[in-house]
Order: structure tokens, then C-alpha cells, then sequence
């Protein structure tokens, strides 16, 4: 949550907290062009406030128990409303203690007093196994989503290219179910190649013109791949909505349309999304979720490996994921729930058998050969492939999401239309990029003997032709994956990755075969056995997949075991290892960080890497922040309280002794305290200058270590209206010569919102997590200074000045062939104009991490943080 500086990393001054406004994922810009009404904090506070004193008035004979938990169920509803904010692990663990020792006391009583019978038994036993229920429910909802999602994302790439006869529902393997290359009930659209290609062209643009209309009118936050917000809010970060049903319901819907059209976009990174998306609209039927966000986040977690299992038909791959790359936290309790919930998705995706092979993916392969050492120089090459392409991919998307940024927010199902039509009108051609990524990865991983001869990719006489076509379609499909990647609609980038490296791998173990017939009695192909084939290309394209997915993501562990589950080849375990350790370390010299990291950066999330070691070799005082706002415990009136609350929007004030001492006595949320002034202000009679006291109870070794134990009631009388009920009495607090290193250690391991810095008892400051961020991003930007910047600008202006040019020359044509009834010149200006005044506005906003989700309480749609990368 954010704190007196904005959440997790809110600014303290108004200077510097000028804009979380211009923050958030790339989604949300299209969330503001379809606002969705919430009600305003106020009017929550109003109606909280309002049920509260009436459950206090009918529970003035039960000593205000009722009142006391109604107090703590509106305040803990409130912040589940607050967007782009970070939950605070730490009271979270604090009110699960509270919640496990309330139900020990009430077990103890019922004990004594000999009241405790078997139902009591069955809801002791019910709360226990709550989390391996929620679990085993959302892995069955997972794998049927999954296979449904497969079944039509199979017709829809498939109905391109014909139609079944027998049943126009079926797509091609399972009209053509046991046939290799085709079968006569399995009919193009016509026999003329023209109008064939016309058509494939046609169905590719209207399914991504539907895909990024459902995305844009019904759920913003669906559009994209999701890996990297789903990171953050594991780590704590809340974006209301990202993680919803309906967001579900247009993901699940619009993903096979965006897969169908060709673009060269990927379902596995999205698959990860709802199935984090299933996950948490499940869980929160739960009450022991939908209370405690950080329980929530282990739910999550295990929902991630989930949606990667059964994306690629690999558990143990889809665990090692989640722990490799989506958790900042998973205690060995996760572990054993992620392995469950993926065992259980997986094992109904398989009962659903959607392929009807027994597959769980369709380019899963068998691999009955071994390889030769001498085969190491070529996996060698490989690796350096899939380095280099993740660099080469990571740099010029991210460039590319800022030109979209910049230049075509206002145009996105535009966008993704034309991005649809020109894939197919480049891609229908080649019949490597014409055919859906998954089959043609399937084809590139075959053995040549015994499997299915596509476009005579096993002949000699056409090998020539088959690497010139594989390296052309590795070149068109990196530019396709670079400026498609980030458009509207559901996009991963697992999937084009790996096809890219499989086309790559396959035109490798290609030349590697021809030179061996050359050569067969060459001492370099020694090891090699007479009469049994050497060489078997498919393997290098199953390498090179896995070489590139390894690139663009920086992951190591759970790529060798996503891809040896794929094959089950254990004697390739090995040189699956050697190819991305390669890959890694040819990676590691552009930048640490795979796509999903930099998606952060670019969106400026206050999210805390724990995979990068820092060495700044500072104290927390040269980040910390003195200026703070504090309340003191006694003298301050309750008008005064109200003007610090309209005057600030820090999310929290700590709580000093008085404004001279400044003794640290604690430290009251923003939420808390509005919450508390508004019950207040219920009673007519209370006078606004009455004093307010903050004062806590006497601490001791047996005090509450939270607020929430305190007193419920808010005793006042005309003279003095005591808050003490809201006061922690235990903020996460540090002496200022801790070293930063430590202090963004703690920020990672124990996740409090905000850090109080005190020296010998008297508050010095305080520190966020958006303060280091601030001070890194500070320290790198001076390693690395950039000055290339104002070109980048010019080649953009450019770009986007040569894009216009030739929209408006298509608009005159299309008003002279309409005779001037169609004028699409004068929307264009218009929309123009729009784009000019927009960044205009943007230009006064502040740089990224500079302000507060508050900014934005009537910009229900969330924040657009600025490009860490320009």
C-alpha cells in the first residue's frame, strides 16, 4: 500500500509526487478510452461508515464485539478498492496471526467448557484443508479452459486455409484424424490459389479486428501477454480489475481470435494470465482469501505454474517457472501447492484430450536417437542465436511499445487490423509461416523417417530451398514479433520465440546433415555409426527453440525442463543445458533481464528485482526522505486532522510524540484515519476544534502488535476525540546508516509498505520502495548514460510523419472512388488534433515513479507510468 509517499513509493512532496497518473502497464492507456465507473473513495467511506455505526448501535449490549469486527471488515473492504497500490505483508501476516489465535482461543474454550462436537471438528478440519480445495478447483477450471481454448484456436488457424466437409466444425487433423498429409473430405476454399490467398488474408483481418474490439470495449487489461503485471502483483502491487472475471471472460474469448489471425503473437504468455485470472476470481469465493491479500498471492502463484503446464504439458516445467520467474516469494507450503494445482490442470487437460493423440500440446515429440559430441560446435551456435535474438528482440520492441505509446494509443483495433493483414499478405507465401506457429513447430521437430514429409523438408533435392525458405521465415518473423508484440489484443511471445528458433535450429541441422553426406568418411564425423542415420535435423530445431525462449525471457532451470518434458528424451537433457547456458551467457553480455523485466522498467512498476545484486555503497539517508508530514499524539484538533487529509495525498502519517521531539510513537494509514474522522463527523454534536489524541495503549511484551487489537470504539467527548484505536504500534523502522542494500532486502523479504528511518528514537525520515528504485534507476543512468535519446525522437517524428502521409494518401483515394461520400482525411485530422493535445497534456506530467495513485481518484481507469526506456 502506499504510504505517507505514495504507496509503496509515493513522493512526500507535492513537487515530487506529481504524477502516478501518467503510470501503469501499456494496457491501461486503452483503459481510459472505455472508462468503467467505480464509486469514489469517499462515497465508499460514506457507506462504510454509515454500516458500521449501525452495526455498533445494534450491538450496544454485546460490549461493541459486532461493532468491532464490522470496524475491521468496511476498513479491510476500503483498501480492497484502492488501486495501483501495494498490500502491506506485513499486517496482512500480522491478521492471519490474529485470525489462527482467535480460533485457537475459541477452540480452547469450547474444550473447557465440553462444547466441542464434531461439527466443530468438520469446520477446524474444512479451514485447514481450505487451501488444497481452492487449489484442486481452480486446476480443473484451468485445464478446461485450456482445452477448450485449444480446440478453437485449432479451427479458428485452420478455417484460413478450407474447410471439413464431412462436419464444418472440425479443423483439418481432426477431419483428417489418422491421414498424414491431408484427405479428400479436407477441401480448400476454392481451387484458384488467388482467391485462396484473398481469403486467408480476410479471415486474418477480421479475426484480429474482433479480437482488439472485445479487448478495447470490454477489457482494457486484456490485451497484452500479462507476465509482467502478474510479476508485480504477485509481489504485492494491486491493480483492481487486471485479475476480474470479465477480464477472464474476454481473455479466454478474444486469445483465439488474436492466435487465428496470424499474427505473431503466442497463447502461453496469456495462458499464464487466466489462469492467474481463474485463480483469483475463485479464490476470492473464499473467505480466507478474500480477506487477506497476501494468502491471496500464494493462490496466484500456484496459479502461474499452473498456466504454464498446461500451455506447454509440462508440471514440473510450470513450477520451476513460477519459482524462476513470476514469485518474489515461495515458502516450500507454495511449492507443494503449485505441484498440485499444476498435477491437476494438467491431468484434466489430458482427460479432455483435445488434440485426441494423447497429447497434451501439439508439437509434443519423441526423440529414440542419440547425438554426437562433435554436434556440440553446432549447439554452440545455436545458443548464440538464441542470445543474440533476445537482445536483438528486447531492444527494438521496446522501442516499438514507445512509438505505440506515443503515436498510436488512439488507434489501437486500427492497429492490430493492419498488423493482421500485412502478417498474411507477407506470411501466406512462405509455407513455413503460413501454416499456425504450434503445427509448425510440430513439423520442424519431426524425425524425417517414418513422419509426415511437409514440403519435401526431408528430400536432398529440395534442402537448399527448405534453408533458404526457414532462414527467410526466421528474419520475417523476428520483424513481425518485434512490432507485434504489445499491439491490443492478447499476445504472448513464448510460442513466435520459440518457432522463431526452431525455424533457425531446423536450417542448422539441415546444412549440418548436408555436409555430413558430403563428407561421410570425414574424421570430424568419425563417431558417426554406417547404415544408421547421424543426424537428425529435428532435434537442432527442438534446440533452437529452446535457445530462444531461453533469450527472450532469461530463464534457464524450467526451459530444460519444459523442453526434456516436451520430448521426454532424457539423453538430450544435456544438450539442452549446454544451448542455454550459452544462450545465458551470450544474454547476460546486452543487459540482465528478459522481456518480462523490461516490460516492468518500461511501465515503471515499483517492483524490486530479487534476482539483481546492487552495490550502491550508501546509507538509507541518501534516499530517505526527511520533509515528512507527521501527527503528533496530542494537540492537534480534529478540523487540523481533516486539513492534513485534504491538504496531502500520502497514504499514511507517522505518528510522533510532538512536532519538537519528534519520538517515533507509531505510525496511522491514510485510510484508517479518513475512515475514523468520517465516523466522527457522524455525531452533530462533536465540535471540529475538539483535540484528537493518537496516543496508544502502553506498550509491554504482551501488547497487540497491531492496530486491529486495540479498542473498536472511538471514545470522545466535547473536549477531546481519541484515534489511539488506528495506531500501529509497530512500523518496520531502521537506524539511518543501514546500508541501502539492506533496507531494499527487507522491502523484498518482510514487504511493508513504507520503512520509517529513526536515530536514537526520533523520526529522521522515511523511505519507500519507489525511492530506491528512484536512486537505482539514478545510479544506472550515470553507469550508462544515454545520448541517443533526441535521434530516437527524430527517427519517430519521421516514422510517424511517413505513416501519415500515406494514410492520408489512402484517404484520397478512397474519397475519389466514393465519389467524395466517404472522407476519411477529416477523421484523421481530427484524431490528430486529439493525439497533438494529448501529449501536450502528457508533457507537464512527471517523470516515471514522481507521484501518487490519488492523482487519480476521478481517472477510474488506473495510471500510465512513463518509459523507464525511451
Amino acid at each position: 500500500m502506499m504510504t505517507s509517499r505514495g504507496g509503496q513509493g509515493g513522493m512526500h512532496s507535492p513537487s515530487r509526487s506529481a504524477s502516478f497518473a501518467s503510470t501503469s502497464a501499456t494496457a491501461t492507456t486503452t483503459a481510459r478510452q472505455q472508462p468503467i465507473r467505480r464509486p469514489s473513495v469517499s462515497s465508499r467511506l460514506s457507506f462504510a461508515v454509515s454500516t458500521a455505526e449501525r452495526g455498533e448501535v445494534q450491538n450496544e449490549n454485546g460490549q461493541g464485539i459486532a461493532a468491532e469486527h464490522q470496524i475491521e471488515e468496511e476498513i479491510a473492504k476500503i483498501k480492497r478498492y484502492e488501486d495501483f497500490t501495494t498490500i502491506d505483508w506485513v499486517q496482512d501476516a500480522a491478521r492471519e496471526q490474529a485470525r489462527r489465535k482467535s480460533r485457537r482461543k475459541k477452540h480452547a474454550g469450547l474444550f473447557d467448557s465440553g462444547q466441542l462436537d464434531w461439527r466443530h471438528r468438520v469446520r477446524e478440519s474444512y479451514d485447514a484443508a481450505q487451501g488444497w480445495i481452492v487449489v484442486t478447483i481452480i486446476g480443473a477450471a484451468i485445464g478446461l479452459n485450456a482445452a477448450f481454448l485449444n480446440i478453437v484456436t485449432e479451427w479458428l488457424a485452420d478455417i484460413k486455409l478450407g474447410y471439413c466437409t464431412t462436419a464444418f466444425y472440425l479443423n483439418e487433423n481432426f477431419c483428417c484424424m489418422g491421414e498424414d498429409n491431408g484427405c479428400a473430405d479436407w477441401h480448400r476454399w476454392t481451387p484458384i490459389a488467388p482467391v485462396n490467398y484473398i481469403i486467408y488474408i480476410a479471415f486474418a483481418t477480421i479475426f484480429a479486428f474482433t479480437s482488439a474490439t472485445l479487448v478495447k470495449s470490454y477489457a482494457p487489461y486484456a490485451a497484452g501477454s500479462g507476465i509482467s503485471e502478474i510479476k508485480c502483483i504477485i509481489a504485492g502491487f494491486v491493480m483492481k480489475g487486471f485479475l476480474g472475471a470479465w477480464t477472464l471472460v474476454i481473455k479466454s474469448v478474444a486469445l483465439p481470435l488474436a492466435i487465428g489471425s496470424g499474427l505473431s503473437v503466442g497463447k502461453e504468455g496469456p495462458s499464464v494470465h487466466y489462469a492467474v485470472c481463474t485463480g483469483n476470481v475463485i479464490s476470492r469465493m473464499f473467505t480466507k482469501y478474500r480477506k487477506n491479500a497476501s494468502k491471496t498471492r500464494e493462490i496466484l502463484s500456484a496459479c502461474a505454474a499452473a498456466g504454464v503446464a498446461v500451455a506447454f504439458g509440462s508440471p514440473i516445467g510450470g513450477v520451476l517457472f513460477s519459482l524462476e520467474e513470476m514469485s518474489s516469494y515461495f515458502p516450500l507450503k507454495t511449492l507443494w501447492r503449485s505441484y498440485f494445482c499444476a498435477l491437476v490442470a494438467t491431468a484434466v487437460l489430458a482427460a479432455m484430450n483435445p488434440f485426441r493423440t494423447g497429447q497434451l500440446v501439439m508439437f509434443q515429440v519423441k526423440y529414440d536417437r542419440s547425438w554426437h559430441f562433435f554436434e556440440v560446435v553446432f549447439y554452440i551456435i545455436i545458443g548464440v542465436f538464441g542470445g543474440l535474438y533476445g537482445a536483438l528482440v528486447m531492444k527494438w520492441n521496446l522501442r516499438a511499445q514507445a512509438f505505440r505509446k506515443k503515436y498510436l494509443a488512439n488507434y489501437a483495433i486500427l492497429e492490430a487490423t493492419l498488423l493482421a493483414a500485412a502478417t498474411a499478405i507477407v506470411c501466406y507465401p512462405n509455407s513455413f509461416l503460413r501454416i499456425d506457429m504450434t503445427e509448425s513447430m510440430e513439423i520442424l521437430f519431426l524425425e524425417c523417417e517414418g513422419a509426415e514429409d511437409y514440403q519435401g523438408l526431408c528430400e536432398r533435392e529440395h534442402r537448399l530451398r527448405n534453408v533458404l525458405s526457414l532462414l527467410l521465415a526466421t528474419v520475417v518473423r523476428i520483424f513481425f514479433v518485434i512490432i507485434s508484440y504489445g499491439c491490443k489484443v492478447p499476445a504472448g511471445i513464448f510460442v513466435p520465440s520459440m518457432a522463431i528458433g526452431a525455424a533457425f535450429g531446423r536450417s542448422v541441422g539441415i546444412v549440418v546433415q548436408a555436409l555430413y553426406d558430403a563428407n561421410p568418411q570425414s574424421v570430424f564425423f568419425a563417431a558417426c555409426e554406417p547404415d544408421v542415420p547421424c543426424i537428425t535435423p529435428g532435434t537442432y530445431a527442438f534446440l533452437g527453440a529452446a535457445a530462444a525462449l531461453s533469450g527472450i525471457m532469461h530463464i534457464t532451470v524450467s526451459v530444460v525442463v519444459i523442453m526434456f518434458e516436451l520430448t521426454g528424451a532424457l539423453t538430450y537433457i544435456l544438450p539442452t543445458m549446454i544451448v542455454v547456458g550459452v544462450t545465458k551467457a551470450v544474454s547476460e553480455l546486452f543487459g540482465k533481464g528478459g522481456i518480462a523485466d523490461r516490460m516492468i522498467w518500461f511501465s515503471g512498476f515499483p517492483y524490486l528485482d530479487n534476482k539483481e545484486d546492487h552495490n550502491f555503497g550508501v546509507p538509507v539517508s541518501r534516499v530517505m526522505i526527511t520533509d515528512v508530514v507527521s501527527i503528533p499524539t496530542t494537540g492537534m484538533s480534529l478540523q487540523a486532522v481533516e486539513q492534513v487529509l485534504s491538504k496531502n495525498n500520502f497514504q499514511g502519517f507517522p505518528v510522533v510524540e510532538d512536532e519538537h521531539s519528534k519520538i517515533l510513537v507509531g505510525y496511522i494509514g491514510r485510510t484508517e484515519l479518513q475512515y475514523a474522522v468520517d465516523r466522527v463527523k457522524r455525531d452533530p454534536s462533536v465540535d471540529p476544534r475538539a483535540k484528537c489524541t493518537f496516543t496508544p495503549a502502553s506498550s509491554g511484551l504482551d501488547s497487540a502488535i497491531t492496530p486491529m487489537n486495540h479498542t473498536a470504539t472511538i471514545s470522545f467527548d466535547s473536549a477531546s476525540i481519541d484515534f489511539s484505536r488506528f495506531v500501529d504500534t509497530t512500523p518496520v523502522s531502521v537506524h539511518p546508516r543501514l546500508p541501502l542494500e539492506t533496507v531494499m532486502e527487507l522491502f523484498r523479504k518482510i514487504g511493508p509498505r513504507v520503512i520509517l528511518i529513526e536515530y536514537h528514537g526520533q523520526l529522521a525520515g522515511l523511505v519507500t520502495v519507489k525511492d530506491c528504485l528512484k536512486y537505482q534507476f539514478k545510479v544506472e543512468a550515470a553507469e550508462n548514460p544515454r545520448d541517443d535519446s533526441h535521434h530516437n525522437e527524430n527517427q519517430e517524428e519521421k516514422l510517424w510523419d511517413l505513416i501519415t502521409r500515406a494514410a492520408e494518401w489512402v484517404s484520397d483515394k478512397v474519397s475519389t472512388a466514393s465519389g467524395g461520400r466517404i472522407r476519411l482525411r477529416d477523421s484523421l485530422e481530427q484524431d490528430r488534433s486529439a493525439l497533438l493535445r494529448d501529449r501536450g497534456t502528457a508533457s507537464g506530467n512527471g517523470r516515471i515513479l514522481d507521484g501518487t495513485e490519488d492523482d487519480l481518484i476521478d481517472d477510474e481507469d488506473g495510471v500510465e507510468l512513463e518509459s523507464r526506456v525511451r
